[in-house]
């Protein structure tokens, strides 16, 4: 199976992540209708829905109402693409690929609809909590052990830590500031994480989230006058790092504090 078809690959999941991200903050099917345009609602033809290639000929534009398309369309299909690319060459057709574009396709819907509207789907995270027990019991690599139920089991605390620490975090910062300070979206998130990664890991990426979160939420706080930020795709990334380099974090972590 040829690189190229693993990249048109990824850029037609790309273009189906493109549709949940839309769609399943506003409770809409992503089965029928088909695509249209957000504008006009005219139902888009299979020829002006080609990933990537239809965005650069039609100019970013619906060819009826004129009505600029978002650049986040192309950029969703091509980060989709260059991802299942990337894994491809790590993990060629494996149980880890598989779970690899599972998992950073969850990634990417989390990272752009919470940007865009401030929501993680539910849709998105609670299947992904059992896609990450049912390819813990499978087999990948961030579950070495041999036996299948010890791999269900690491996977289940996971979830179980993931969610937890952040479900604690968000009633102690509301007792604390007398209003909600995490959202339900990112506990659900961060529990299905932590089935992909265990629980050593998913409390890395609870410690290691706030790093890059900060400067946006001083920028919000001084300059915007907000008080809250998405802190999904901040979650999202560092689960990313720990799901691919999480053991080179790990033995980093461990040489640096002399464990």
């Amino acid at each position: 199976m040829g690189s190229w078809f693993i990249f048109a690959l990824g850029a037609i999941v790309g273009s189906f992540l493109n549709v949940c991200i839309y769609r399943m903050p506003r409770d809409l099917s992503i089965v029928l209708p088909g695509s249209f345009c957000t504008n006009c609602k005219t139902p888009i033809p299979w020829y002006e829905n080609i990933p990537l290639l239809s965005y650069l000929l039609l100019r970013g534009r619906c060819p009826r109402c004129k009505t600029s398309f978002s650049v986040r369309y192309f950029i969703v299909e091509l980060t989709s693409a260059l991802v299942w690319w990337f894994l491809w060459q790590k993990a060629g057709l494996s149980v880890q690929f598989a779970a690899s574009v599972f998992f950073f396709s969850t990634l990417i819907v989390t990272i752009v609809a919470d940007f865009e509207t401030g929501l993680i789907p539910d849709a998105i995270t609670v299947p992904g909590m059992v896609a990450g027990l049912a390819f813990s019991v499978i087999g990948f690599g961030n579950f070495p052990e041999t036996f299948w139920a010890w791999r269900l089991l690491e996977s289940g605390l996971g979830l179980l830590a993931g969610g937890g620490v952040l479900f604690l975090t968000g009633w102690i910062g509301k007792l604390a500031f007398r209003k909600d300070s995490m959202g339900g979206g990112d506990i659900k998130l961060l529990a299905m994480m932590g089935a992909f990664l265990g629980v050593t890991k998913v409390m890395l990426v609870f410690l290691l989230a706030p790093f890059p979160a900060l400067p946006l939420a001083l920028w919000q706080r001084f300059v915007n006058k907000q008080e809250t930020i998405p802190f999904g795709p901040f979650l999202a990334l560092a689960g990313a790092l720990l799901f691919v380099r999480g053991d080179d974090v790990l033995n980093f972590l461990a040489k640096l504090y002399g464990v």
